[in-house]
């Protein structure tokens, strides 16, 4: 009604210029008195009509009211004047000027307002009756056929109207519901499936949204959430398992996040948290908090999930202008938690852009250092506590860069489980450390560390042995050190990788023993040769009384079991002889050796007393 008020003043001026005219040749009181009516009523509608035009906020109803009560007065008052010109004889041009003009009005508003059929019938009627009694009560022949052609245009107008308002109202919904629909659909692009968060794409809108309605003194906070362990959840538990972890998690993170926070999953199980912060202790207390949360037990079903998170933080703009590099500082900043040890919140600092370059030019150099032969792999020796003599060596990889020189491998080996090379990399170990094995001799083992990923790829249980045979080294040669963490899952892969290699004669040793989830089960379960103790409990910084009763308690339990347990990180001669009185059988350490290349091993071999005729296999 109010949407072009023009249109309504452009009218009104037509139908002054109209009237007025006609008052003007009529010299007839009444007419020019109801040329004033109209003319009052069409200036304060056009007022009004730009007045509400202009307001952004008004009651609608009010307003509807103020347009109709206007619109039926000057319909009425238009229809009065043209019916004065006829009844009242005035000249011919007057008659014509206002009958005319009162067609016009209700054809022009049948169709302007036919988006409210009782406003435009009510319009028309009010206009054209007074004019058709006055015609009606005319003599004349031509005026009373006048009279009928303007009765017959009412119903004609009117379907006009109906057919419109049916035209219009038919758009609109479809309209609306259109863009119902289009809401939908954002909403269903916008959210995550599996826990009704925001998905990638619904964060990104998000987080410009709220970065641009921070008040200057303010900070946005982003906090970027990994899970610990939930690979391992989703595989032995399974994936719907999984999926009603991370819907739990999610709703944590909404009950825990501040009010007004911007909660999605980013993929896999990686959430984002943002929200407006004013100081650094308010950022952190928001860590620890969702730490805390998440890292309480879940319970799905009837099983008893617990797991952790890592986090990095990141601040706008402390660290970074705009909402990209700070989902970049936040990334490194959470690299930095998982380095760290898990289980803790990181915030960015500026020193971990340098710590992320070096990384990626090893994860890219790391693929193509077998080609360039920079791989080695060392050997430290495993010695016999009672008799002193070499009973096997560790295979242990060394890694010297042509640039960077020699890289360790707690930098490389977490870096390689990261991007799954430790499939390939672990596999060239073995094969290069058997040939090497096989020249030692009989009584000599191999001992190989193995890692998740490798147990886990299809066809690993194959590749050792083929391994072996290609080597000509017997599988009873080789030993197999696994952690406890490869145990975890119980899954029948795990289970059937062990049994195939023991049934060729495999030996398995349990590495680590103590650091981790230690359970008795798997020592019935499984069967090991051997039980290596930490070196946390020999010469870390918690050795002392208590471990030492550990120790004995392990030699005690490997001892009934027919295990051999070997100490680890054996550094000087009182370690040696408190691990031998405590039951140990081996020792491995820098008391004994370093890790050697392979022609040092040979040569720690031929100075043993007793092995100077050992027989020797050399191959090429």
């Amino acid at each position: 009604m109010y949407a072009h008020p023009s249109n309504l003043a452009l009218g009104v001026l037509c139908g002054l210029l109209a009237n007025f005219t006609a008052a003007s040749v009529s010299h007839n009181p009444y007419v020019t008195g109801a040329s004033w009516g109209v003319a009052i009523i069409a200036i304060v509608r056009v007022i009004q009509a730009f007045s509400f035009h202009n307001k952004r906020l008004y009651d609608s109803r009010r307003v509807q009211m103020f347009f109709t009560v206007g619109a039926f007065a000057n319909a009425l008052m238009n229809g009065t004047l043209a019916a004065l010109t006829v009844f009242l004889h005035c000249p011919e041009v007057a008659v014509m000027l206002t009958v005319t003009y009162v067609l016009a009005f209700a054809t022009a508003n049948s169709v302007r307002n036919a988006g409210y059929p009782p406003l435009a019938i009510g319009q028309m009627l009010l206009t054209l009756t007074p004019v058709m009694v006055a015609l009606m009560l005319r003599s004349e022949y031509a005026m009373r056929i006048l009279a009928l052609l303007m009765m017959l245009a009412i119903p004609t107008m009117s379907s006009i109207t109906l057919n419109m308002f049916r035209v219009l109202r038919d758009s609109i919904t479809a309209a609306d519901t259109s863009a119902r629909l289009a809401d939908k659909m954002q909403h269903v692009a916008r959210t995550d499936v599996v826990t009704g968060l925001l998905n990638r794409a619904g964060l990104n809108h998000a987080l410009i949204e709220q970065a641009m309605c921070i008040a200057p003194e303010q900070k946005l906070a982003l906090f970027w959430i990994d899970l610990d362990r939930f690979k391992e959840i989703n595989d032995t538990l399974g994936h719907q398992t999984g999926d009603r972890l991370l819907a739990e998690v999610g709703a944590r993170l909404l009950a825990d996040a501040p009010p007004g926070a911007c909660i999605g999953r980013f993929g896999g199980d990686e959430f984002i948290v943002a929200c407006v912060a004013q100081q650094r202790a308010e950022i952190e207390a928001t860590a620890q908090r969702l730490l805390a949360d998440i890292s309480r037990p879940f319970r799905i079903d009837d099983d008893r999930v617990i797991i952790g998170c890592s986090i990095g933080i990141a601040v706008l703009p402390d660290d970074g202008a705009d909402l990209d590099t700070v989902m970049q500082s936040a990334d490194l900043a959470l690299y930095d938690a998982k380095v760290k040890g898990r289980q803790r919140a990181s915030f960015f600092d500026a020193a971990m852009t340098r710590k992320l370059v070096r990384r990626k030019e090893i994860e890219a150099e790391l693929r193509i250092a077998l080609q360039r032969d920079e791989l080695s792999v060392f050997f430290q020796p495993i010695v016999d506590l009672a008799t002193g003599r070499i009973r096997a060596f560790e295979a242990l990889v060394r890694w010297f860069h042509p640039d960077k020189g020699e890289l360790f491998p707690d930098e490389f080996i977490p870096l390689a489980e990261e991007t799954g090379a430790i499939i390939t990399l672990g596999n060239w170990i073995t094969a290069k450390a058997a040939r090497i094995a096989a020249t030692w001799p009989e009584d000599v083992t191999l001992a190989v560390n193995l890692s998740p990923l490798q147990i886990r790829a299809p066809g690993a249980a194959m590749a050792i042995l083929a391994a072996l045979r290609e080597a000509g080294l017997a599988p009873s040669r080789l030993e197999l050190e696994i952690t406890e963490t490869v145990l975890l899952d119980d899954s029948s892969v795990t289970e059937g990788f062990i049994a195939e290699l023991a049934a060729a004669g495999v030996r398995f040793a349990l590495d680590d023993f103590g650091t981790g989830y230690s359970s008795l089960s798997y020592l019935s379960k499984y069967t090991f040769s051997k039980i290596k103790v930490d070196r946390s409990f020999v010469s870390g910084e918690g050795a002392g009384q208590k471990s030492d009763a550990i120790i004995r308690a392990v030699s005690g339990m490997g001892a009934a079991l027919g295990m051999e347990i070997v100490a680890e990180g054996l550094e000087t001669i009182a370690q040696v002889q408190a691990v031998r009185q405590a039951g140990c059988t081996l020792g491995q350490g820098y008391y004994f050796s370093r890790a050697v290349p392979d022609y040092l091993a040979a040569m720690l071999l031929a100075q043993e007393p007793g092995r100077e005729g050992a027989e020797t296999r050399k191959r090429a």
